[in-house]
């Protein structure tokens, strides 16, 4: 028999059409031979939605209109993913849940705890990994006495930036130029270089757009590489790979 998977996308995040590009790449290679797959998509204001149409109206942003009211229960004795159709409530029994889901909502332990409520499998960090290492000042906290090198960094509360003289305390410990990143952002949204107290200052303000806790890190110059891992008590990690930044020129 299949095992129902639900893939969950979108999500309330600044990451919301990130999420929706990514999700395709589970719809386009996953074996339908193996499994019975729901797309269920989170719209950005946080409505659950069965989405049964042609999948590249998910990249085309009009998924929401071939879509049916749905959500995944977190009562464990009797839940599942329950589809409001016309003629009623439909309820599956879900083997696995993969949360292709980008920042806040969805990578942070939301999400993973409403699963775990459900105890319905999913892919992914637990709830602990994700909150802690969604959250880019919290993993330095977390990090720092284990003896992990990092850049040095000052982090900064919106309410505290009116009330303290953060550039000065940049310039005394980092010097320019920095990177100010929201705390609880991804994929490079909200992030500036800034080079001196001016551009230190625009960069808060856009930062502090997409997250109330920001951090300024120092800046840099070195080699980007990547390895993933898999796996609980028997863990595999694969072989480390190189990012490499190219300029296209047309």
């Amino acid at each position: 028999m299949k095992k129902n998977v639900v893939l969950l996308f979108g999500g309330q995040s600044t990451e919301h059409d990130i999420s929706r590009r990514s999700v395709m790449t589970f719809v386009e290679h996953i074996d339908r031979d193996l499994y019975e797959v729901y797309t269920v998509g989170i719209t950005r204001e946080g409505s659950w939605r069965l989405f049964e149409g042609d999948h590249e109206r998910i990249m085309a942003d009009t998924w929401v209109e071939s879509s049916t009211q749905a959500l995944l229960s977190p009562d464990a004795t009797n839940g599942g993913l329950l589809i409001f159709r016309d003629s009623g409530i439909e309820q599956v029994a879900v083997d696995v849940v993969v949360p292709v889901l980008h920042g806040l909502f969805g990578e942070d332990g939301s999400v993973q705890g409403l699963l775990r409520l459900a105890q319905i499998p999913y892919v992914g960090c637990g709830i602990l990994a994700s909150a802690v290492a969604m959250d880019k000042f919290y993993t330095k906290l977390v990090v720092g006495p284990l003896g992990i090198r990092q850049a040095n960094y000052v982090g900064v509360i919106e309410e505290d930036y009116h009330r303290e003289n953060i550039a000065e305390e940049v310039t005394e410990r980092l010097g320019f130029p920095v990177y100010v990143k929201p705390s609880n952002a991804g994929s490079s949204i909200g992030v500036s270089r800034a080079v001196d107290v001016a551009t230190l200052h625009e960069a808060l303000l856009l930062a502090f757009k997409h997250d109330r806790k920001v951090l300024v890190e120092e800046s840099i110059v070195g080699r980007e590489v990547e390895c993933a891992v898999i796996g609980n008590l028997e863990v595999t990690a694969s072989d480390v790979g190189e990012i490499i930044a190219c300029l296209l020129y047309t």
